[in-house]
């Protein structure tokens, strides 16, 4: 859990989430805002750059795919594209995106997009409103990442999504709970040698069984 910078962010439950958006954020502007942290798994920071054209067409269609600029990602890395999620351009269509700026989230002074501080605390006090503790604005892009982990997507396709430079910076925000933990220690009953206590010598209990020297096979003439 993190705490004042400290640890990582916490991870979000599926009824978290849906209580953060039903009754958290208060506005469509936050919807969309947030939504994209989530389904596009990004950082706040890239969030809050979009730029409006990176999202929706010249006839004002939300785009098949998000443009996430290398100027503002981390490390300036790399442009990456993410696939609208259906649930995303849910949002993206309710939101209604300013016309007069370069920038899908204006800040107060209409020209400049929104401040990460400012983001982040209005993420906060959505959590406070509705009881989630321990999370920040990196706890969305935590819990994609985890959940894509969960599904069995191949981390290099999960690191496609993410932007990390290489796999070890991306395992570092998995989450990893305690009972997949028991459950990677229970599939080792699989190849338990131990038997049933009743069983006798010599008898199979149809477990995968290894011996310390190779079988001699005897052929006959």
């Amino acid at each position: 859990m993190k705490i004042d910078r400290h640890g990582k962010a916490k991870i979000l439950t599926q009824a978290e989430i849906q209580l953060l958006f039903s009754k958290g954020l208060p506005t469509q502007r936050d919807h969309a805002l947030f939504g994209i942290c989530l389904f596009c798994a990004c950082r706040i920071n890239e969030a809050v750059t979009l730029q409006v054209a990176d999202v929706y067409a010249p006839n004002g269609q939300v785009r098949p795919e998000l443009i996430i600029r290398k100027g503002s990602t981390k490390g300036k890395l790399a442009t990456r594209t993410i696939p609208v999620f259906e649930d995303l351009r849910s949002l993206l269509t309710s939101y209604q995106a300013p016309n007069e700026c370069l920038y899908l989230f204006p800040g107060l002074d209409g020209h400049n997009p929104i401040n990460v501080d400012s983001a982040a605390r209005v993420f906060k006090k959505a959590c406070l409103r509705v009881g989630i503790y321990g999370a920040s604005t990196h706890s969305l892009r935590r819990t994609a990442l985890t959940q894509m982990s969960d599904a069995g997507i191949p981390l290099r396709i999960v690191q496609e999504v993410s932007g990390h430079r290489n796999l070890s910076q991306l395992q570092k925000y998995l989450e990893v709970r305690p009972d997949q933990v028991r459950g990677a220690i229970a599939s080792l009953a699989m190849i338990s040698p131990v038997g049933n206590p009743s069983q006798k010598p010599g008898e199979s209990d149809g477990k995968c069984t290894f011996s310390d020297t190779p079988q001699q096979h005897k052929t006959t003439k």
